[in-house]
C-alpha cells in the first residue's frame, strides 16, 4: 500500500539548540511524503515526483497545511480524564483529595475500558500519536490500555503503576503482587505490536527500597523495558523523600542507587534539580519529562530547560493530564514558553517543536523508528491548519518565513488546528468526519 502525501512538511534531523544554523531541520513548502505498508519511503518536493511515484498511490491532498511527524506526550496519565480542572491543592494533597479516588475506579475493566477509549481518541484529536502513560495500580487498567492502543496501531509505553506504602489500601500493592503482575503483563504485552511495557513506580514515596529493588531487577531481566516515574517535582515532596530515605544524598540519588536511572529511564519534572544530579543523570542515561500545564497548575516551580541542556540531558514534553491541564501539545508548547521565559530564557519554535517530535522520541529511546521523516521509520504525523482560528488565519497570513509561523502556531493554536492524524499512514482522525 502507498500513500503520497502533499503538503508543506517539516521534520528534525537533529536538536537545533545544538545545530548549527538551519541543519536541524528540513522544510519543504510544497512537499510530498512517500509512505509504503506505513513506513517512511522518501520525503521529497512534490515538484520531484516522477510518475512511477504516483502510479498506484492513494494522494492525500493537504496543500496549504503543515505536515510534521506525530507529536509525542512522554508523560500522561490515562486514569486521571475526569480530574482535569480540578480545584485548588499542591501535590501531596492533589493525591490524597483528587487522584487516588479516581484511580480507585480502574479496578473496573469497564470503567478502565470505557476511559482509555475516550483518552486515546482525545490524544488523535489533538495530533498525538505516542505517548508514556501512567495507568494505575490495577491490571485490569493495563490490560484496558493496552488493547485500545492495539486497536489503533499505537505506538504507546505504559505500565502497572507500583505503590506499596503511603498510599490507601485500594491502590497498594505490595513486592510479591507487583512482582507478578509485572511479569504477566510484560510477557502478555511488552513488544507486541507497537507496545512496549515501561515499570511504573508511581514515585519514591510510595515505594519501600524492596519495591525499588525488585523494579530494578525487573529492568535488568527483560531487554528492551523502559522505566517511568516522578522525581523532584515539589518542595514537600523533597522534604518528605529526605524523611524516607535519609541514607541518600538527593531525591535523585534515591533512584541511582536503586539502580533505576539507565537508558530508557524518564523521569517527570525535575523541578528542583542540582546541577550535579543533573550531570549523573545525563551520564547515567536518563531524561526528562518537561511538564509545564502542570508544574504552574499544581504550584510546584519552573523546570529550567537551560540547566538540563547544559548537563547533557534528554528532554521531551509532557502534558501530565490530569494535574496538566490540556491534552493539547500545542498548548502545552505555549506554556513552556512562558515558563521559560520566567527563567530568563527564549524557547524558539524550531526548539519546541523538536521537543514534541524528535526530542520526544529521544527522550523515550525510540528515536530509531519514530520522531522525523528519515526512510523507515514509522508513518506517524499529524496536519495542522494554520488558519484554524480567525487570530491565526491573520497572525500567520503576515509571516515571513517558517519560524515565525511556526511560532504564532505554537501560542495560539490548540485542538482546533489540528486537522488530522495518520497512523502508520492512515488517517486515523479528521476533523469534522470519518477517518
Amino acid at each position: 500500500m502507498k500513500r503520497i502525501i502533499r503538503g508543506s512538511i517539516l521534520h528534525f534531523l537533529s536538536d537545533p539548540a545544538t545545530s548549527e544554523g538551519g541543519s536541524a531541520w528540513r522544510y519543504f513548502e510544497d512537499g510530498a511524503l512517500i509512505v509504503e505498508n506505513g513506513a517512511i519511503a522518501c520525503v521529497v518536493d512534490h515538484a520531484a515526483l516522477r510518475p512511477e511515484d504516483i502510479t498506484g498511490a492513494t494522494i492525500d491532498d493537504y496543500r496549504g497545511k503543515l505536515i510534521l511527524p506525530g507529536f509525542i506526550d512522554v508523560h500522561i496519565h490515562y486514569a486521571q480524564v475526569d480530574i482535569i480542572a480540578s480545584y485548588g491543592t499542591q501535590l501531596l494533597d492533589w493525591l490524597e483529595r483528587y487522584t487516588f479516588p479516581a484511580e480507585r475506579k480502574f479496578a473496573d475493566p469497564t470503567h478502565a475500558a470505557e476511559v482509555a477509549e475516550f483518552f486515546l481518541d482525545e490524544l488523535l484529536r489533538n495530533g498525538t500519536t505516542t505517548a508514556a502513560v501512567f495507568p494505575t495500580a490495577h491490571k485490569a487498567s493495563v490490560e484496558a490500555f493496552f488493547a485500545a492502543a492495539q486497536r489503533r496501531n499505537m505506538r504507546m509505553l505504559a505500565g502497572k503503576v507500583m505503590m506499596d506504602r503511603n498510599c490507601p489500601p485500594f491502590v497498594r500493592d505490595d513486592v510479591a503482587s507487583a512482582e507478578a503482575d509485572n511479569r504477566e503483563l510484560i510477557a502478555r504485552w511488552h513488544g507486541r505490536d507497537r507496545l512496549s511495557y515501561a515499570l511504573t513506580p508511581r514515585f519514591a514515596p510510595t515505594s519501600t527500597p524492596e519495591q525499588l529493588a525488585l523494579t530494578a531487577r525487573l529492568f535488568g531481566e527483560f531487554p528492551g523495558l523502559h522505566l517511568q516515574t516522578h522525581l523532584a517535582e515539589n518542595r514537600d515532596e523533597i522534604r518528605w523523600v529526605a524523611e524516607l530515605f535519609p541514607e541518600a544524598a538527593s531525591y535523585y540519588d534515591v533512584y541511582a542507587r536503586a539502580d533505576l536511572v539507565r537508558p530508557r529511564s524518564l523521569f517527570a519534572h525535575c523541578v528542583h534539580m542540582s546541577d550535579g544530579d543533573l550531570a549523573r543523570m545525563a551520564s547515567a542515561g536518563g531524561a526528562i519529562a518537561f511538564c509545564p500545564t502542570s508544574n504552574l497548575f499544581v504550584g510546584s516551580g519552573l523546570f529550567d530547560l537551560r540547566r538540563a541542556r547544559a548537563a547533557g540531558v534528554r528532554v521531551g514534553i509532557g502534558t501530565d493530564v490530569g494535574g496538566g491541564t490540556s491534552y493539547s501539545i500545542l498548548r502545552t508548547l505555549a506554556e513552556a514558553y512562558k515558563v521559560l521565559q520566567l527563567n530568563g530564557i527564549n524557547l524558539d519554535a524550531m526548539r519546541a517543536f523538536h521537543l514534541a517530535t524528535l526530542g520526544g522520541a529521544d527522550a523515550l529511546g525510540l528515536a530509531d523508528r519514530i520522531g522525523n521523516f528519515e526512510r523507515g521509520k514509522e508513518a506517524d504525523f499529524v496536519v495542522l491548519d494554520l488558519a484554524a482560528t480567525p487570530v491565526l488565519a491573520r497572525r500567520t497570513a503576515i509571516a515571513e518565513n517558517i519560524e515565525e509561523r511556526l511560532f504564532a502556531l505554537m501560542t495560539l493554536g490548540d485542538d482546533r488546528s489540528v486537522f488530522a492524524t495518520h497512523i502508520l499512514g492512515e488517517p486515523t482522525y479528521v476533523r469534522g468526519g470519518a477517518a
